[in-house]
């Protein structure tokens, strides 16, 4: 089964701010792990004076045992969002894993028992594997809690979803990252990524290294590699920056960037409908260096709003991070 709620943002990781807040037991292994943006690691022969050396949470076992025993912990999501789905991964968790476990989430600045809201009833869950759940209905939220039935370890869990963003208090500053993974921007295709996920292109921060950037392999045919940014508004392109530091010998020696309106905003790719759309060219072809960051203002064309970016390389290459400032069409003032 296919999920498409995979594709969304994880509302939940450590890069957006995440973090575990609260838990009532992480005897073996810490919460925090639970939103790491890297895969679980698995340590053979390593011990703490605890246990087993876990990449994940871990609680004790329990040995007052009723049909409600549960542990609990209590994620603050990275930005406010609406969760559609999450992944309660097991992975190297084989004989101490949950037995089922259920998701609450809440809006309120208290997170006292009433506060709470179930979007997730008891679910099975699967050791040492994904468990991709979808929920529905669920309401906007800044916390989540994840209750595990009736004890055991969770190496990560993902929380993925659609940003809440507060335009007329973010734009009280002037221009915007329309493109920003914390406003709601979201990298919907690409031509390949193979060395670099291209959802690092739109990530809080400034790139770390060259695998924190999106990097495609190198091309032996004609052509050129291109990635598509569906805008967290609708709104019209000011000012371009695009990162190419910790690229060094292999940055792409071009760029130019094309935009579109699509009356569906949906946000996946789904059929190829964004890439076969009636691009308008948004900025030309302009040489990129190796290394650096550069900013592009008057080479930009005034296309009014769009909803989708679609950033050109040439011919590939590697390239830290994209910026595209502007301000959101009026319906999100």
């Amino acid at each position: 089964m296919t999920h498409t709620f995979l594709e969304l943002l994880d509302l939940a990781s450590e890069r957006l701010g995440g973090a575990a807040v609260d838990a009532n037991d992480e005897f073996f292994a810490a919460k925090d792990n639970l939103v790491k943006p890297s895969a679980p690691e698995w340590r053979e022969g390593e011990y703490t004076d605890r246990g087993k050396w876990m990449d994940g949470w871990e609680t004790r076992r329990r040995r007052d045992l009723t049909a409600d025993s549960h542990d609990w912990c209590i994620l603050r999501l990275g930005v406010a969002g609406v969760v559609k789905g999450v992944d309660v991964e097991t992975t190297h968790f084989k004989g101490n894993y949950p037995e089922s476990c259920a998701i609450d989430v809440t809006s309120a600045v208290s997170l006292g028992e009433t506060a709470w809201r179930e979007v997730l009833a008891r679910t099975p869950l699967t050791g040492n594997a994904h468990n991709p759940i979808e929920l529905r209905g669920a309401p906007a939220a800044t916390h989540l809690r994840l209750r595990i039935f009736p004890d055991g370890g969770v190496a990560r869990l993902r929380v993925y979803g659609e940003v809440v963003t507060d335009w007329p208090r973010l734009t009280l500053r002037g221009d915007v990252d329309l493109a920003a993974a914390e406003f709601g921007g979201l990298v919907v295709a690409c031509s390949d990524m193979f060395f670099g996920s291209r959802h690092n292109l739109i990530m809080p921060g400034d790139a770390t290294h060259m695998g924190d950037g999106w990097e495609t392999k190198r091309r032996r045919g004609p052509g050129h590699d291109w990635t598509i940014v569906k805008l967290a508004s609708p709104g019209a392109i000011r000012r371009v920056e695009v990162d190419t530091r910790h690229f060094k010998g292999n940055a792409p020696g071009a760029c130019s960037l094309d935009g579109v309106r699509l009356a569906d905003q949906g946000g996946l790719a789904g059929s190829g409908a964004i890439e076969a759309a009636d691009w308008r060219e948004l900025m030309p072809r302009t040489a990129l260096e190796a290394h650096r960051r550069h900013t592009f203002e008057s080479g930009v064309v005034a296309l009014g709003d769009v909803t989708h970016v679609r950033f050109n390389i040439f011919p590939d290459g590697g390239v830290g991070r994209l910026r595209l400032y502007g301000r959101p069409c009026d319906s999100k003032r």
